[in-house]
């Protein structure tokens, strides 16, 4: 009689994520989402996780954990928890800081640059190049490695691109390119 061994996986390894960093490429983040990424790692660590411990051994000690909510809920905040502080630990590791500000006055496209652009001679649109781990498409952020970004990369002001997209190829002019002003 054989036996099959099926590996209990944890449901939480399944929760989405952040996109894994292209293979080879660089993890550029700006001074900023560096520091913040970092505060929430330190916050994590000496102020959530301590707190979430605490909660869960006070739990465990009250008797039957199998129904104790407080324990299991807390068992379970614990692993995302530390599963955020690894994966912030290795994105700080590779990350490489990159200071948009030294291209202050440029009409160049580079990494930190807010770039205004024409798409199809109709729609105006502003987007922020920004870091994987850092970049907010609400606050019109979008990352270095996305189709726009890279068409824009290294473009000028007057350039035109076109940008291979799903719906088809549209043509995108570059109208106007900034940089935040270098820190005094």
């Amino acid at each position: 009689m054989s036996q099959v061994n099926v590996a209990e996986s944890d449901p939480d390894e399944d929760s989405p994520s952040l996109p894994p960093l292209p293979v080879g490429a660089r993890n550029y983040i700006t001074p900023a989402g560096y520091a913040r990424l970092k505060a929430e790692l330190f916050e994590l660590i000496d102020t959530e996780r301590p707190k979430v411990v605490d909660i869960v051994h006070w739990a465990a000690s009250n008797g039957d954990r199998s129904e104790n909510g407080d324990y299991i809920y807390g068992k379970k905040r614990l692993r995302e928890i530390d599963r955020r502080i690894r994966f912030l630990t290795q994105r700080l590791e590779l990350a490489e800081i990159t200071d948009p500000s030294v291209h202050h006055g440029r009409d160049q496209i580079f990494f930190g640059a807010t770039v205004v652009y024409l798409v199809d001679g109709q729609t105006e649109r502003c987007v922020t190049i920004m870091g994987i781990d850092e970049a907010d498409s609400a606050a019109g952020e979008i990352s270095w490695v996305s189709p726009v970004a890279r068409t824009l990369l290294k473009a000028r002001v007057g350039d035109e691109l076109s940008l291979v997209t799903p719906q088809g190829v549209q043509l995108l002019e570059v109208l106007q390119v900034r940089y935040p002003a270098p820190p005094d």
